[in-house]
């Protein structure tokens, strides 16, 4: 068991505790019920568990690099530790120190009980018995059940939906009792006596806990109304003070919730559906329930409950019909198929091709709904259909806006299905035209490119969120300029005052702040690396000067900016839609030379015949390309060919000539084998490594290649440089 004795108390680095290399959370089934007069989320969540391989491959862990603040918990005495508890601990039940340790990501919850949950009643009706004589056969049989439900195809999502909630209501297992348990300052960590692996451990727990008034995850506060209102935090810890859960961005999962609050609140989440209320029996609640089909971080789990109302439209228009933007509903079929686990996924349907503006509500408190209805609700249209023009697919089926209250500490803040606001962005009068709407429509538009990059394809590790919010700002400008339906010149005028206002920002922050925070990569050559556990350290994750940098947005615009100016805005787009066609629903890290990292990604994953860089590029580019393609693993037969064709390969010099030979071998491409052999029989000062490469691949055509190459030269080659090569071959 890992304990929090490495960590430095000085440092401002968060640790991700969650042993995520042994065991991953797979769903989770929250039930809470919200307490505006105590000021806690009182309930429980249950956690479908997946045991991983053993010996399997570590995971890279995503880490997260927002900054933040977490209180210390209070001290709590009771109960029996299984090991020495830290300062304000908690523990329960004993265990032997060589028991199997499920540890999660937790802070500023108090749990009262852990509880192994029976499944037997839902498992029954579908073939798996309730009652085996032997117990390891009975356990068996219900990890078998478990894994059953985990494993059920998209296509029955709802059945699968049914039966989470059917066991996540299960009563507590026969003779299990109550699971010991432990708490420190991050983490909750817990035991089942005599279980000395994760395979063996039980496959869905229950945790009864409270949240804290001043738990980090959760903000309670009043809205513009001075009404009582509460909202997740998120950034600065993520949800672990909401729920025990897995932090790193690798445990992704799909989730539930069933919400009681008053009856006069209204509660916003993440998920699929609009929920609609039901009564909570004679009291002055009401139960809202939600849930999500595609897997996702648990920091991603955005919950808020208040007040508000929900703007009303101006006129009832059918949305987006005023807009002339391109259609995607028949665009051609490029090959790029889904490559992630199966859920069901909107770019698999067709009909979302074509669904250029997805169901929205804007909600705020009442004082606000007119500038919410002029600033939010009437450009949401127009964003979001340029976003479909721009990037292809929504990736969410709908989309809730919250005027959040004057305390929340940024413009904006995006989450699968929900976009949290700033009332900053807001006019204070009612403006004329689009122009006066610029702030409140490209933060707008910089949150719906959320849905594409940091949520649909997230960062696999936190430390890197340049991944996001670069990309997101640098789209942000696009998006808004086609909702405006700008001109090319007024596009390029506005694109060319946005970067001279950021690069100001850039230069005045780079001058103000400590340079270890203004590195994209703050882990470096450890970026995505966790120990064998899976646990990891977030990067300055608690620093609150890490809080409102900028760095990594601007630094990722610059970058992309930077690209765009060599190769094109309309062929940077391309790219852009053609790389979330290939990567949604993953987690992606970026490459030590983040300058071409994504020209590589797009030449793995296009005909190269349309290949947006230039034809006309220097040898020292042609060599940087090559270089790079030479990390891909895979490169189709008509890539290459595109490639040999767009850039003359063969007739370039033997630098650029050297690296294609290369990439001819890697990739076995047959069809160029002569430009190899043309290579080693007039390039022998460069060719001794490339007869290596020629027998390392083990293919009989590549050796006999190298032999042939070898009795051409041989009488006239250099004697060290053939007492090398005939040792490689012969």
């Amino acid at each position: 068991m890992e304990t929090d004795g490495d960590l430095n108390p000085d440092t401002d680095d968060l640790p991700l505790r969650a042993n995520t290399s042994h065991i991953l959370v797979r769903h989770y089934a929250l039930d809470l019920s919200v307490h505006f007069d105590k000021k806690i989320i009182s309930g429980s969540v249950v956690l479908f568990l997946e045991p991983r391989s053993a010996g399997g491959p570590k995971t890279e862990d995503d880490v997260g690099s927002e900054a933040g603040h977490c209180a210390r918990q209070r001290p709590d005495n009771d109960g029996t530790a299984f090991e020495s508890p830290a300062e304000g601990s908690r523990s329960s039940g004993s265990a032997d120190a060589e028991d199997f340790t499920l540890v999660l990501d937790c802070c500023d919850l108090d749990v009262s009980k852990v509880e192994e949950v029976d499944v037997d009643s839902v498992s029954a009706p579908l073939g798996f018995p309730p009652k085996v004589a032997s117990e390891d056969t009975s356990a068996s049989s219900r990890a078998a059940f478990i894994q059953h439900l985990l494993s059920m195809p998209s296509a029955r999502w709802r059945e699968k939906h049914r039966l989470f909630s059917l066991c996540g209501r299960g009563p507590v297992a026969r003779n299990a009792g109550s699971l010991g348990f432990h708490t420190d300052r991050w983490s909750l960590q817990v035991r089942k006596a005599g279980v000395k692996s994760p395979q063996s451990f039980p496959r869905i727990i229950r945790i009864h806990y409270v949240t804290r008034p001043l738990g980090g995850s959760v903000r309670w506060t009043k809205d513009q109304d001075n009404r009582e209102c509460v909202y997740t935090a998120g950034s600065p810890i993520n949800n672990r003070a909401l729920f025990p859960c897995q932090e790193p961005p690798v445990a992704m999962s799909t989730w539930q919730a069933r919400v009681r609050a008053p009856s006069d609140c209204v509660v916003l989440m993440s998920g699929d559906d609009q929920a609609a209320p039901a009564e909570d029996g004679d009291t002055h609640f009401l139960i809202w329930n939600y849930y999500v089909t595609m897997p996702m971080p648990a920091s991603t789990f955005t919950l808020a409950v208040g007040h508000w109302r929900q703007v009303p439209a101006e006129t009832p228009s059918a949305p987006g019909k005023e807009l002339s933007l391109t259609d995607y509903s028949g665009m051609v079929d490029d090959g790029i198929s889904c490559s992630h686990g199966d859920y069901p996924c909107r770019f698999a349907e067709r009909s979302a091709w074509s669904q250029r503006v997805v169901p929205h509500r804007v909600f705020s408190p009442v004082c606000l709904l007119q500038k919410a209805q002029m600033g939010v609700l009437k450009l949401l249209p127009q964003c979001l259909a340029a976003a479909h023009a721009v990037l292809g697919v929504h990736p969410f089926p709908r989309l809730d806006v919250l005027i959040v209250p004057a305390g929340f500490s940024s413009l904006g803040m995006a989450s699968p299905h929900l976009i949290f606001l700033s009332q900053s962005v807001l006019c204070e009068e009612c403006p004329s035209g689009l122009s006066r709407l610029s702030l409140s429509g490209s933060r707008l538009c910089h949150e719906i490119a959320h849905s594409w990059f940091g949520l649909v394809i997230g960062a696999r590790d936190w430390t890197e969120e340049w991944i996001s919010e670069g990309f997101a700002t640098f789209l942000e400008d696009i998006i808004w300029a086609l909702a405006q339906q700008l001109s090319l010149q007024q596009t390029a005028e506005q694109f060319d005052l946005k970067a001279l206002l950021r690069w100001r920002r850039l230069s005045d922050e780079l001058q103000n702040s400590k340079e270890e925070l203004q590195i994209l990569r703050p882990n470096m050559e450890r970026t995505g690396q966790v120990c064998e556990s899976g646990s990891s350290m977030v990067k300055h994750g608690l620093n609150p000067d890490k809080t409102f940098m900028q760095v990594h947005y601007l630094k990722g615009y610059f970058l992309l900016r930077f690209l765009a100016s060599e190769v094109g805005d309309q062929q940077l787009t391309d790219f852009f839609r053609l790389f979330v066609k290939k990567y949604h629903g993953q987690l992606v890290l970026s490459q030590v030379r983040l300058r071409f990292f994504f020209f590589l990604q797009y030449f793995s994953c296009i005909h190269l015949a349309n290949c947006f860089l230039s034809p006309q590029l220097t040898a020292d580019q042609l060599v940087m390309l090559l270089e790079l393609l030479l990390e891909e693993s895979e490169l189709s037969v008509s890539s290459m060919r595109a490639l040999q064709k767009a850039y003359s390969l063969q007739k370039q010099d033997a630098e650029v000539r050297h690296r294609w030979c290369e990439l001819v071998v890697k990739h076995a491409y047959s069809q160029a084998y002569c430009d190899v052999e043309h290579f080693l029989v007039h390039d022998q000062a460069m060719g001794v490594y490339l007869y290596g490469e020629l027998m390392v691949q083990e293919d009989p055509e590549q050796q006999a290649l190298a032999r042939r190459c070898l009795a051409l030269v041989q009488e006239e080659m250099d004697q060290s440089a053939r007492s090398v090569v005939e040792e490689m071959i012969l």
